[in-house]
């Protein structure tokens, strides 16, 4: 059983797991971030060499998907997801859509259509357009027969509207950085949706997820960072990456009363189930 140190940073040393030799994977990241620019080579080395051996990285705008695809060419382990970010869907037209669904079918291994969803919380782009292009990308979803993955900020049930809607058409996918309450996971979870858990898991006061997580069953549940943001408990405020994994599934672990392997056994066949993906 992989133990994790639960020892805080000093300094802008990055606390790191002790001895984990699973293999594990990274449902949801942003390799392409330019926080990742100055050492993103050697990174990825050091993210394979940890164990994460199957990693998402999931465009937010179109410029964002150039760089996905150029990622996962150059890296084995790295697949990507195609889309559109709620943030940056003001301005885009039909035309975009169009870019959308070339670069989702552009390479085998696009396994998503992501991030896509809505964020009511800044309100970079209009309500009513992120709403539109977020059917408008569920539908590109539905008709390239490839799941989903979901951004929901304070958009709780117009999110669930738009998504058990298009899951009547065999719509799939995972509510990323899930943060609700137990009963909407649970209506995901019938629909056959999966949740995306990171390093908020770690995060002091957070009941409602702790809840859902402990009662929701694991094979529901996938294991994500959403670098450079969100790093758990040890490393919170630093620069995430996949190498974080471990505080996550350990904190699972705990929650669920399981060994950390069992963890990471259910959720890489959860990875491998929903996206195609072989984590090995």
């Amino acid at each position: 059983m992989s133990e994790v140190s639960q020892k805080e940073n000093r300094g802008n040393e990055e606390a790191r797991p002790v001895d984990n030799h699973f293999v594990f994977a990274d449902s949801h990241i942003h390799y392409d971030d330019p926080k990742f620019d100055q050492d993103r080579d050697s990174l990825l080395k050091a993210v394979y060499e940890a164990g994460c051996h199957a990693v998402i990285n999931c465009a937010t705008d179109l410029k964002s998907c150039e760089k996905t695809l150029k990622l996962m060419e150059k890296y084995p382990f790295v697949y990507g997801a195609m889309g559109v970010h709620p943030h940056d869907v003001k301005g885009l037209t039909v035309d975009d859509l169009e870019e959308i669904f070339a670069y989702a079918t552009s390479h085998p291994k696009v396994v998503a259509i992501g991030e896509i969803g809505l964020d009511y919380h800044y309100d970079f782009s209009p309500r009513d357009m992120q709403q539109d292009f977020f059917c408008e990308q569920c539908e590109l979803a539905i008709e390239l027969e490839k799941p989903v993955i979901v951004h929901s900020r304070e958009a709780v049930q117009d999110t669930f509207d738009i998504v058990s809607e298009y899951a009547q058409a065999d719509l799939t996918g995972v509510i990323h950085s899930y943060t609700g309450n137990l009963e909407m996971a649970e209506k995901y979870v019938d629909m056959g949706f999966y949740l995306g858990i990171g390093g908020m898991l770690t995060f002091p006061d957070v009941k409602k997820i702790l809840r859902t997580v402990k009662e929701i069953p694991l094979t529901s549940l996938l294991l994500e960072t959403d670098g450079p943001y969100l790093a758990p408990v040890p490393n919170r405020g630093k620069r995430n990456d996949s190498r974080n994994i471990p505080f996550v599934a350990q904190k699972i672990a705990e929650l669920k009363e399981i060994s950390v392997e069992e963890v990471y056994r259910v959720t890489n066949a959860n990875m491998e189930k929903l996206f195609g993906i072989k984590v090995r």
